[in-house]
């Protein structure tokens, strides 16, 4: 990569993709895979950071399959779900069946993401036309008469400022995404009364692979994610998050403790704790010319339903077909016009997720704001009759379907794939 006379290194490439979460390394090793010259920009050094989403759909290990992955991605540490338990007021429900999907995508994993995203990455090197930069931040885009034509960014590890020249620039950069912000587009946030804070237990404080809890004091839940760790969230009102630290963890390990007792044993310091922002929202517009979005850059995910993950592989996939459909003949830039088959296929479906994630998001904050106040022997047995009834219900078994399996269909193009 030749330097410019201020000093930047230049490199002309077909893709830049801003982000190395699950969308943009699956989107990186698919079009690696199809021959397309692509760069993968992280700016964390490392990928051993704090994700939130573990929840890995019956869909995606479908997509998976039609990667090519699958199998390496069940030999890395995770825990496989089929049939999440629900407890609600002492009563066990299960509200959802992977099993009963057509097999063998009939069931979850719950993993951490680092070593899935090495894996992808890793893959991808095995091509020559694919090049990852950690610990580089994008600092701006290259537009050229409103065309968006590559990205600035500063690769910390080397000490140097990159100039990239693109036809396509991805932002896959979470839902703080500094693509998105530097084009302009407004994220398209909801607001929300609850906040989810997350914290850490050893692997033996949670002995199935994934619960709930809801009873007079709160909401919990709980998962394994292997043989090391599990994890646990607490759902909170937005903002009593200082209030909580102020009075102490003692007071914490109590209240959660009144919802399920194993769990409190095993959380001992704040520092086993993050808080998870619940703001979901749609971004105006996904594409632009030399632009698109992707993940949570595109459509900021709630944590109800475990949707994240999902999204994202799904929106990579559709992105991959696009995009090689675009530079096919294409010279230059890729207008906007032929980004579009992305958008069209992706936002109906994102939408149809978001509805129904932003329906269960105002019952679980309604309760969350007002359990305090009802009494035990009110809640119990409206809140069991509504789960014993609930899940047999066509809308309910629609909701379900639609967050293991996905809105729409969507299939791994493997046509482009050169080996």
């Amino acid at each position: 990569m030749p330097g410019d006379g201020d000093g930047a290194t230049t490199r002309d490439t077909d893709v830049v993709i801003v982000g190395a979460g699950p969308g943009g390394c699956v989107l990186s090793y698919l079009l690696a895979r199809s021959g397309v010259d692509t760069v993968l920009l992280e700016r964390h050094t490392d990928l051993d950071r704090e994700f939130r989403g573990y929840l890995f759909q019956p869909l995606v290990l479908r997509l998976f399959d039609q990667m090519g992955v699958l199998d390496d991605v069940r030999l890395l540490d995770h825990d496989e779900v089929r049939r999440p338990l629900l407890t609600v007021f002492g009563h066990p429900y299960e509200v959802v069946d992977f099993s009963r999907l057509p097999k063998p995508y009939d069931y979850g994993i719950l993993m951490e993401q680092p070593p899935l995203l090495r894996l992808l990455i890793d893959r991808s090197n095995e091509f020559e036309n694919f090049e990852f930069h950690p610990a580089t931040t994008v600092t701006d885009l290259l537009t050229d008469g409103g065309d968006v034509v590559g990205v600035t960014a500063t690769d910390r590890g080397h000490d140097e400022t990159l100039e990239l020249h693109s036809s396509l620039v991805v932002g896959a950069d979470g839902r703080y995404s500094t693509v998105r912000e530097v084009a302009g587009i407004d994220p398209g946030l909801f607001d929300s009364q609850v906040e989810l804070l997350w914290f850490r237990l050893p692997a033996d404080a949670v002995h199935s692979a994934a619960q709930g809890r809801i009873e007079s004091d709160g909401i919990v839940l709980y998962f394994g994610l292997g043989e090391e760790e599990a994890q646990a969230g607490w759902f909170i009102q937005k903002g009593a998050y200082p209030e909580i630290r102020e009075r102490g963890i003692d007071d914490l390990r109590r209240r959660i403790g009144a919802v399920e007792p194993t769990l409190a044993r095993h959380l001992v310091s704040f520092d086993q704790c993050s808080l998870l922002h619940i703001e979901p929202g749609l971004a105006e517009r996904w594409v632009s010319d030399g632009l698109l979005l992707l993940g949570d850059a595109a459509h900021v995910a709630s944590p109800v339903g475990g949707q994240g993950n999902g999204l994202a592989i799904q929106d990579a996939v559709v992105a991959h077909s696009t995009i090689v459909g675009a530079l096919d003949g294409a010279d230059g830039v890729i207008p906007a016009a032929r980004l579009r088959r992305f958008e069209s296929i992706r936002r109906p479906a994102v939408e149809e997720v978001v509805r129904l994630q932003r329906r269960g998001e105002r019952a679980l904050s309604w309760y969350v704001l007002n359990h305090d106040s009802i009494p035990g022997w009110v809640a119990a047995p409206f809140a069991r009759l509504l789960f014993a009834v609930a899940p047999k219900t066509p809308g309910f078994r629609r909701a379900w379907e639609t967050f293991a399996l996905g809105a729409e269909d969507v299939s791994v193009e493997d046509a482009p794939f050169t080996s």
